[in-house]
């Protein structure tokens, strides 16, 4: 496998003496993502083989273990013009929910995608072996009616679907290199990446450490549509399933005063909206289905998830406002700047973070 050093993207004035910040794009090998970590003791970078020193005995882990869907798939208007369809979400007996794009491939970055040809409701779209009618549309978001259902549909879109691809790359991205280890339920548009560099043997040393280790599904969604007024309102409500198990793991750990640490922020989201709606309605956090629509930022204050691991994200992005919600702005702008100055990578398929919430009196610092 090739991996390349792109373009960087940049951050400018929001470093705290000014400089311009510069993440790598490329793509980082599994086994050698390395992860900055921030926490009281400031920020400092590690590879991300040391979690499980960097976490206590006692500590509660959760992952997302929705597998990652082949969510791209090609196709064309009844008049021939061709189109992409990216799935927004799982799909559910023949209804499909997606976003459009006309005419380009992977190689295209996502925001510079055409726009998809003119489609209205009733409209016949085809691809590969899926037949579909236009529900409704706006702009390019889309609801399709597929004339396959259940397990004839998930089939054709295995047959005929790749997953989500990068511009960075030159090469196809196979569907097995976007799952997680512990992938299980297909229910992920795009790979939960905050969880890919949890190999076996990051995994094994966790358990060995005496971290405890959980799970819950998350349906995490698009992290571009290529349109900047619905990239603005990401992410979208989405489907979130907790295990008992996890809940009886997650009050037993803060029964031991020991900490819930999120891998990926679908999984703060989907616990955080989980108690924030227990709370609303004056009960206890419980186990089951639901949408998480919670969109965390500074001022937020976390009921269950003490730290979290994730991709690296610049100031304006809104993963890095809900990182925000953990540490000190200036700390994580401070994580940015060393990540930039060693050549770290904030691609999707790339290094990663630890973030430790800090004292309640220093998280308006």
């Amino acid at each position: 496998m090739k991996f390349q050093r792109q373009a960087v993207r940049v951050v400018d004035a929001l470093h705290p003496r000014g400089h311009t910040i510069a993440l790598a794009s490329n793509e980082v090998p599994r086994q050698a993502v390395r992860l900055v970590v921030v926490d009281r003791d400031g920020v400092r970078a590690v590879p991300f083989g040391e979690l499980p020193q960097l976490l206590r005995a006692g500590d509660l882990v959760i992952v997302n273990d929705a597998a990652t869907l082949p969510a791209s798939i090609a196709g064309a208007t009844a008049t021939g013009a061709p189109i992409e369809l990216r799935l927004s979400a799982p799909i559910a007996g023949s209804q499909i929910h997606g976003v459009l794009f006309g005419a380009g491939d992977h190689r295209t970055r996502t925001e510079d995608r055409a726009a998809p040809p003119a489609i209205a409701a009733g409209d016949r779209l085809r691809f590969g072996e899926i037949t579909a009618i236009v529900e409704s549309i706006a702009g390019r978001r889309v609801v399709l009616s597929a004339q396959l259902a259940d397990d004839a549909l998930w089939q054709a879109l295995y047959a005929n679907g790749k997953p989500v691809q990068y511009a960075h790359r030159t090469e196809l991205l196979p569907l097995y290199a976007v799952q997680t280890a512990y992938a299980a339920r297909p229910w992920a548009v795009e790979m939960p990446s905050a969880g890919r560099a949890l190999t076996w043997d990051v995994l094994l040393g966790l358990r060995r450490a005496g971290v405890r280790i959980a799970t819950l599904t998350h349906a995490a969604g698009l992290s571009s549509t290529g349109d900047d007024d619905l990239d603005r309102a990401l992410p979208w409500p989405e489907r979130y399933e907790i295990p008992q198990r996890t809940l009886d793991e997650i009050r037993a750990a803060k029964a031991r005063g020991n900490r819930v640490i999120a891998i990926g922020t679908t999984v703060v989201r989907a616990l955080e909206s989980a108690a924030l709606a227990a709370e609303l309605a004056q009960t206890d956090l419980h186990a089951g289905s639901g949408i998480a629509t919670l969109r965390l930022d500074p001022a937020y204050k976390p009921r269950v998830i003490d730290g979290l691991v994730s991709g690296l994200h610049v100031p304006g992005e809104s993963h890095f406002e809900l990182l925000s919600a953990f540490a000190p702005r200036a700390q994580l702008v401070r994580a940015i700047s060393l990540a930039g100055s060693q050549g770290m990578s904030g691609h999707e398929l790339g290094d990663a973070c630890l973030v430790l919430s800090a004292l309640p009196t220093d998280r308006a610092a």
